[in-house]
């Protein structure tokens, strides 16, 4: 690192964001004279805060051609020559030729979390077959970016990575697509390959309930090219809440594409943002009372019970005018806007859900011991002792659960 003359720093998510501002003030110490660059789906959205940590380029979206640009240019310019104000577009749509990731100098598979099924552990790899989303979720960080369009990875390149990971140890795939079923006409003919080729080659995708919906005539498919779970970001069971981020589903289409993955024997795992400025205390007891009557207490990782809704810079909730009264100023440290619910209850209730989760967690209590413990903090009534259960163990899980 000390002799590069370009660190690029990889910025997909909010935490990924967090980390580097932990980071930036080492690496200038480590190496002063790199032209620093951010790229990735949360670079856009923090242009303004990067650039006054000393980040000189900022790529986003389809950022691949625009990193190689930056990287040409430093081969033939010393840094400090290079233009104030970057060529290359902040965010970028063009379509890409990609290459197959290289992804030797990696950890093992090993290192990564893992598939836990039937009581067994497989090795994981991970690969996209799309980027960005049709739609616009209000609360989701790749709406400000790509603003309602999706970008294909080709065909030959998604299998390609997969065979290098098989070759690797892989004996499941993660795809890590927004939403497969955003070009089903592109995804379903890469899990049909997948299959021909590693027909004991498990794999996970992530699709809104909408979309479950609309192609339910393809659950059979994702069934027979062996899909183990499908990840559904559901982020309520309030029609008020639903409607307020734009999802594009309500409850009662929820608990219809859990009764239909439930009928091919796929299991759905379903994501959770219980906390908003919209939700009231009986609404969270109403929440943790559902997750039992559709058997889903045990299937829902913990935390998905104490997310609070995140609004980065650029998040479209913010468009509301309702939460114009709502919002505090931004905070640079946390990157996003503070909010507080009109019920301090709330507030408090889920930094208690939290704290439990962290503690009972580090004691490695059972999902299903926690749900209670919440059930009890929120005050959710008595608890239906012979309450229907689906076993964990007989759902597939990621020792590191998804949640956005």
């Amino acid at each position: 690192m000390e002799e590069a003359d370009l660190l690029a720093f990889f910025l997909p998510m909010h935490t990924a964001t967090r980390l580097f501002q932990k980071l930036i003030d080492k690496v200038r110490a480590a190496n002063s004279h790199a032209h620093l660059c951010g790229y990735g789906l949360y670079a856009p959205l923090n242009d303004a805060l990067l650039r006054r940590l000393g980040v000189q380029t900022v790529i986003g979206g389809e950022f691949e051609q625009g990193l190689s640009d930056l990287a040409r240019r430093l081969s033939v310019t010393r840094s400090g020559e290079l233009p104030y104000r970057q060529p290359e577009p902040l965010i970028s749509m063009a379509r890409q030729q990609f290459r197959v990731p290289d992804r030797t100098g990696l950890p093992a598979l090993g290192a990564y979390a893992q598939l836990v099924t039937d009581g067994a552990t497989r090795r994981v790899g991970y690969t996209e077959a799309s980027r960005g989303c049709k739609h616009l979720c209000r609360h989701c960080p790749v709406v400000p970016v790509y603003r309602g369009l999706f970008r294909i990875v080709q065909r030959d390149v998604v299998l390609q990575d997969i065979r290098q990971q098989v070759a690797a140890g892989a004996q499941h795939i993660t795809f890590g697509d927004p939403d497969f079923f955003n070009g089903p006409g592109h995804a379903v003919p890469i899990v049909e390959a997948l299959h021909s080729e590693w027909p004991e080659l498990t794999y996970d995708v992530t699709i809104k309930v909408e979309h479950l919906l609309n192609h339910r005539e393809l659950l059979p498919v994702l069934k027979a090219t062996n899909c183990l779970f499908v990840t559904s970001a559901v982020e309520s069971l309030d029609d008020e809440v639903l409607d307020k981020l734009a999802k594009g589903h309500t409850r009662a289409g929820f608990e219809e594409a859990l009764q239909l993955m439930r009928a091919t024997g796929l299991a759905l795992s379903p994501t959770f943002i219980p906390f908003t400025p919209w939700t009231t205390l009986e609404a969270y007891r109403e929440f943790l009372r559902a997750l039992v009557d559709l058997e889903l207490a045990e299937q829902v990782a913990p935390i998905q019970l104490a997310i609070r809704l995140l609004l980065p810079e650029g998040s479209l909730v913010l468009e509301l005018p309702e939460m114009r009264t709502r919002i505090q100023p931004f905070d640079t440290r946390a990157l996003c806007y503070p909010w507080q619910n009109t019920d301090g209850r709330l507030d408090v209730l889920c930094s208690s859900v939290q704290e439990l989760i962290k503690r009972q967690e580090r004691r490695h209590q059972s999902r299903w011991d926690i749900f209670r413990q919440i059930w009890d903090l929120a005050q959710a009534g008595e608890f239906p002792v012979d309450a229907p259960m689906v076993s964990r163990a007989t759902i597939p899980y990621l020792t590191e659960p998804w949640y956005c």
